[in-house]
């Protein structure tokens, strides 16, 4: 069995840090973490989030419909919206694939009954993925207190 740790060190991205660089690349390093850390979460949990087409065509949809808006031009300020809310579409289908993974995958590696919200998953997507990988270590612990076990120092 893993540490519960293993996840949050191979993914070592804080979520403040996530947030600042997406919003200084314009979205940019939010699909660059996907295509990082989507193989390293499918290799720890061992269930298929989302492969190289799906990424693709996520950076195509956030690529095309920010490069196509406010050009003046009805049909494609049309065309913009709607590959904006492609992509919006195709990040909450990634953020429930990986929310699906990350809970299975924290209660048959480590017995941790890991809670995520529904409405944080659709709202916040990649973020709140990102905040619940470096909780895990603080949900096992949180769950071993109310448990009545001893938390363990290796596990933190």
């Amino acid at each position: 069995m893993s540490s519960i740790t293993e996840l949050k060190d191979n993914i070592n991205t804080k979520t403040l840090n996530l947030v600042l660089l997406t919003f200084v690349t314009a979205g940019i390093y939010a699909i660059i973490w996907m295509f990082i850390n989507t193989p390293k979460l499918e290799k720890l949990t061992s269930k298929k989030i989302a492969d190289n087409t799906f990424l693709i065509w996520l950076a195509v949809c956030v690529g095309l419909g920010g490069a196509l808006v406010g050009t003046g031009e009805e049909s494609l300020d049309v065309i913009s919206g709607l590959l904006t809310i492609a992509s919006w579409v195709l990040y909450i289908i990634w953020a429930f694939r990986a929310k699906s993974a990350l809970q299975e995958y924290a209660l048959t590696e480590h017995k941790v009954d890991l809670r995520m919200n529904g409405i944080y998953t659709f709202f916040l997507t990649i973020y709140y993925i990102n905040y619940c990988i470096n909780d895990l270590p603080e949900a096992q612990r949180k769950q071993q207190i109310l448990s009545g076990q001893e938390p363990k120092a290796d596990n933190l």
